[in-house]
C-alpha cells in the first residue's frame, strides 16, 4: 500500500486545523499551503472533498477559512483515507469467478495484508498523528551552548 499526496497532503492540513481547533482559530488555505509547501489548488480540492464528508468546515468572508468540525480526536484515519481514496480502494479486494490455486494464495495474502493495514490505521486519529509530531519535535530540538 502507497500513502498518496492527496491523503499525504489532507493529513498534514488537518494536522495544522487540529494545533488550531481549540483555539478557534481559522485557517485560509493559503496559509495551509504556504506551512507545508503544498499547491494551493490541489490543496483547495482536497479540503472541499473534507468538507463535503463532514470532517472540515469553510467559512466565507474576510475572516474565513476552514475549521475542523469535530475534535481531532474523533477524526480517524480510515475516515481521512476513505473521504480521500474513495471505499473502493480500501475494500479487501475481488475474487476470482473460477479462481485458480494460485489466485487464492493471492487473494488470501491480499486479504489478511489489508486486514493488518486497517487494523493499524484504525488505531490512529488526527489527534494522535499531532502528538507523535510533537514527539519528533521534541526530539529533534538541538541545543548548543
Amino acid at each position: 500500500m502507497e500513502l498518496s499526496s492527496r491523503v499525504e497532503y489532507a493529513l498534514l492540513a488537518l494536522m495544522e486545523l487540529a494545533d488550531n481547533y481549540e483555539k478557534g482559530k481559522v485557517l485560509k488555505i493559503g496559509d495551509l499551503a504556504a506551512h507545508h509547501s503544498l499547491p494551493e489548488r490541489y490543496l483547495e480540492q482536497i479540503l472541499s472533498t473534507l468538507r463535503r464528508v463532514g470532517i472540515v468546515q469553510s467559512l466565507r468572508g474576510a475572516k474565513g477559512g476552514y475549521v475542523l468540525v469535530r475534535e481531532p480526536w474523533q477524526i480517524t484515519l480510515p475516515e481521512v483515507l476513505i473521504a480521500i481514496e474513495g471505499e473502493n480502494k480500501h475494500k479487501e479486494g475481488e475474487r476470482y469467478e473460477s479462481p485458480t490455486p494460485e489466485q487464492n494464495v493471492i487473494y488470501e495474502i491480499w486479504q489478511q495484508a489489508s486486514q493488518a493495514t486497517l487494523a493499524v490505521f484504525n488505531r490512529y486519529t488526527i489527534q494522535d498523528l499531532c502528538q507523535k509530531r510533537d514527539i519528533y519535535r521534541q526530539v529533534s530540538t538541538m541545543y548548543y551552548i
